[in-house]
């Protein structure tokens, strides 16, 4: 492609950073990206290029299709270096066996992003995989980044994917399925496992090179501090990042599925959507990935497993510093994550404490009202509605119904569910009514009812419903009207 090409095309043109090329090639191999047969843009995300700097209007499908489907003149293509613990075991052969970092630039916040592709073709870390993304994959990592981000959680987004015009043979699709390549925004792809790898081959020089990198780049706040301060303090506030997250899928009613240490982000951020879930009702134990036989990562031992991690993490960052000052910042997950899972609990009940008066009350730790986060959960377990309906109907209600005057006023809101138990459902009535008649800004509950809760939750069922669709007619639309009912309000 010659240089009036890739000046005609603006995702060519965005100004990429050496940001992980800096580091040195201990980290990654330069690979080439799979030639595929067609490339036909199937989604794209405006909202992203708006946040690169972009004007939607000015990119056309064809730039996509160029840029994040030939890989047109794009190099070099990185596939990141990287162990993992799966499952409960060690694993030294991982690594981006489909996909690699495609480059690093700034978003208009000027803080720094990655785009990452998957299903981009084989890498030195294929292990004798095809390389290949599934347009179901595709559609699916569409869905949960959408949805995730409409509940508020810190997750990578998808910016295009792309139909590349072969056919897939796999167990868990029936074949032979659609393949597609799909490029996400994250805020990087460096995990929990590119320390692990360090630890396994011994390099204590690189894994400190490595943690600067990430402080530097990704936990700026820090550098106030004393140079040999800041390794440690990376490491706590990793912790809590890590604790807000996971308190951010419970709330959410999600399952990653597979939360291995080479899912988990050195940013603490939610990405790689794979065997991934919502809830279709209240049940800890619920299990996102048909492999997971004994429910490891099932949706109640998420913030179990993400401790956990944090604390495999200690054995690289041992080389560095002492285990016990370690475990003393990994101390802090229980009460981040209580706090973070209350405060974003009630406001999906309406009440957002971000909204009120700066340095004001804290409301949320108030004990002058009625505790809402047990009665919501104990009603959850007891009433056989879907958990994100429950949020959806709510919200619906007292748009359609406003605030009740009094607590007697507010029904049961689910259509078509069977009727709470009484003694449960009157002690949920009258919480979160106390709570809706005493909130500072009563205006407020509606509009956030409306804004952290999704109108249609993408549970299993309703995925299947889009997919079958486009499978079965090329029928985007279910996709499309989903996207738009979701992004509706935000």
């Amino acid at each position: 492609m010659s240089a009036a090409d890739c000046a005609a095309n603006p995702l060519l043109a965005l100004p990429f950073e050496p940001s992980i090329e800096g580091l040195g090639d201990a980290y990654w191999d330069g690979v080439e990206a799979a030639a595929f047969p067609q490339t036909r843009l199937r989604f794209r995300n405006d909202a992203l290029l708006e946040q690169l700097g972009l004007d939607p209007a000015a990119v056309a499908d064809r730039d996509f299709e160029a840029a994040y489907g030939r890989f047109e003149a794009r190099q070099p293509l990185l596939a990141l270096r990287y162990h993992g613990t799966q499952f409960g075991t060690y694993n030294p052969f991982l690594g981006d066996g489909r996909g690699f970092l495609y480059g690093q630039l700034r978003d208009i916040r000027g803080d720094l992003q990655d785009l990452g592709s998957k299903g981009s073709g084989t890498t030195p870390w294929s292990r004798g995989g095809d390389g290949r993304l599934t347009l179901k994959g595709g559609v699916r990592e569409i869905i949960a980044a959408e949805a995730l981000h409409r509940l508020g959680v810190s997750t990578s987004r998808t910016l295009s994917l792309v139909e590349t015009g072969e056919e897939l043979y796999r167990s868990d699709e029936p074949s032979p399925t659609r393949s597609s390549v799909m490029v996400r925004l994250a805020r990087t792809h460096l995990r929990f496992g590119s320390c692990e790898r360090l630890l396994h081959r011994r390099e204590p020089q690189q894994l400190e090179r490595l943690w600067r990198h990430v402080q530097a780049t990704y936990y700026p706040q820090l550098d106030r501090l004393d140079a040999e301060d800041r390794g440690l303090a990376l490491y706590g506030e990793l912790v809590e990042r890590v604790a807000r997250l996971a308190a951010e899928w419970m709330v959410a009613g999600f399952t990653h599925g597979v939360l291995n240490t080479d899912n988990m982000s050195l940013a603490g951020e939610s990405f790689d959507y794979g065997p991934f879930a919502f809830l279709d009702s209240w049940d800890p134990g619920f299990t996102a990935a048909y492999f997971d036989q004994t429910s490891l990562y099932a949706y109640g031992q998420q913030p179990r497993v993400c401790h956990h991690n944090l604390r495999l993490l200690q054995e690289p960052l041992a080389m560095l510093w002492p285990r016990q000052e370690l475990e003393q910042r990994l101390g802090r997950f229980g009460s981040v994550y209580t706090a973070h899972y209350r405060s974003r609990l009630m406001r999906r009940l309406g009440f957002d404490a971000a909204l009120l008066e700066p340095g004001g009350k804290d409301w949320l730790a108030s004990d002058e009202l009625p505790d809402l986060l047990l009665p919501t959960l104990q009603l959850l377990v007891d009433w056989p509605v879907a958990y994100g309906s429950f949020f959806a109907c709510l919200e619906r209600h007292v748009a359609l119904a406003g605030l009740p005057a009094e607590a007697e006023a507010l029904a049961p809101f689910v259509p078509g569910a069977p009727d709470p138990p009484r003694a449960t459902w009157l002690a949920w009535r009258d919480a979160w009514w106390a709570w809706s008649q005493t909130w500072p800004q009563p205006e407020t509950i509606a509009p956030t009812l409306a804004r952290w809760n999704l109108p249609i939750t993408p549970v299993r069922a309703e995925i299947e419903r889009i997919w079958a669709a486009i499978d079965q007619r090329d029928d985007w639309s279910l996709l499309e009207d989903w996207l738009e009912q979701t992004r509706g309000r935000v």
